[in-house]
């Protein structure tokens, strides 16, 4: 029988996107840009370890390159960062049509809304149209500010400054963009934080000064 989608070449594989069997070609072509692919496809998941995909296109104002990332911080600031991983990974389980290029704009938007407060002190909020990135920018602000909450509890006072919250940011965004295939329905950088956080309702890490302080998400 010929592929469903091109309708030429014979199909060889079957394609849990399209519930039958298509060919090898159009599987290449057309994998996470018109088919919706489960992150447990064998096909696909031999694509990820092929297919790296080259930081180098990535537009470079999209990596915050005048940002720097020390490697303290992200000691120092470990929770923070799970608590905005684990943000967006409550976000795409509650709407499976999340995927990666959502996930990684609603980042690099927050990210420029801090770098421009932290550059100018002026407040920008998201205008973006995009109902899922509003989602995915919500639960990243609750997480920003439940950090807060939890060192002001146990600090006594809040810590944490709006230039580590744009780092912080910045690192998500550059691990995105690193994680992802750059296809329109790309998960692979959703699925990397999923095998992290294999539990759907908690994460607890410990938080920065102490393992007898816990921050729970």
């Amino acid at each position: 029988m010929s592929c469903p989608i091109c309708e030429t070449r014979k199909e060889r594989r079957f394609c849990p996107a399209v519930h039958g069997r298509i060919c090898a070609v159009c599987c290449g072509e057309q994998r996470e840009v018109t088919l919706d692919c489960p992150g447990d496809c064998p096909y696909l998941q031999q694509a990820r370890q092929r297919e790296k995909r080259d930081i180098n296109e990535v537009p470079q104002e999209d990596l915050f390159p005048q940002v720097e990332v020390r490697e303290r911080f992200l000691y120092e600031r470990e929770p923070l960062i799970v608590g905005l991983t684990y943000g967006l990974v409550k976000a795409a389980r509650a709407d499976r049509r999340i995927a990666d290029r959502d996930a990684i704009a609603a980042v690099t938007a927050l990210a420029r809304s801090y770098q421009t407060l932290v550059n100018s002190g002026l407040v920008v909020g998201d205008a973006t149209p995009n109902v899922a990135q509003q989602a995915i920018t919500a639960e990243l602000e609750r997480m920003v500010a439940e950090y807060r909450q939890v060192e002001q509890q146990h600090l006594g006072a809040a810590t944490l400054k709006n230039s580590e919250v744009l780092e912080a940011l910045v690192f998500v965004a550059r691990m995105g963009q690193a994680q992802t295939s750059g296809r329109p329905l790309s998960r692979a950088f959703l699925d990397f934080l999923f095998a992290r956080f294999p539990q759907k309702d908690a994460a607890v890490v410990p938080a920065a000064g102490g393992e007898d302080r816990r921050i729970i998400l």
